[in-house]
């Protein structure tokens, strides 16, 4: 028997977030043409390759800005049972994770200025093994699945 898919997506606010977050990366790269449009002027270096520069950093902007985030909020998946979270993501390669809340060891809720601007946060679960994250929920609704997975983890654990 296949397992269903996760079906709870990321609030929609999510995608104009990354898609900021896309955006600063990319002017990060205008150094690259800008970088080499000065070594053209002080050393005299042929000037054709600043067009396929500028090409594919218009190129890159167009995948960092408008196309991955899209591939990405559409990709995104949660849900949460009585005894697994369950996480379902990626671009070109879809990972499904389950996390068995036996081995919740704590679970909190994180923001950065851009997630705070639009009223969104992340809930990042941790195991002894690694740390899975829920990025870009409303914030009333990452508390609540926060509080809500750290109340099932604690009747999942039998030590207590």
């Amino acid at each position: 028997m296949m397992r269903a898919k996760p079906n709870h997506p990321l609030a929609k606010k999510t995608l104009q977030a990354w898609r900021i977050v896309g955006l600063l990366e990319w002017l990060f790269y205008l150094l690259i043409p800008i970088g080499y449009g000065l070594a053209v002027w002080y050393f005299e270096f042929p000037l054709w390759p600043t067009y396929i520069i500028v090409v594919a950093i218009i190129l890159l902007g167009y995948f960092k800005v408008i196309l991955i985030p899209k591939l990405k909020w559409n990709n995104w998946k949660y849900k949460v049972f009585e005894n697994e979270v369950e996480l379902m993501y990626g671009v070109f390669v879809i990972r499904r994770v389950i996390i068995p809340m036996i081995r919740v060891q704590h679970v909190d809720t994180k923001q950065g200025p851009i997630l705070r601007y639009y009223q969104l946060a992340s809930v990042t679960i941790s195991t002894a093994a690694t740390t899975h994250e829920i990025p870009g929920l409303e914030l009333m609704a990452a508390d609540e699945l926060r509080d809500h997975i750290a109340k099932l983890a604690r009747e999942a654990d039998p030590n207590e």
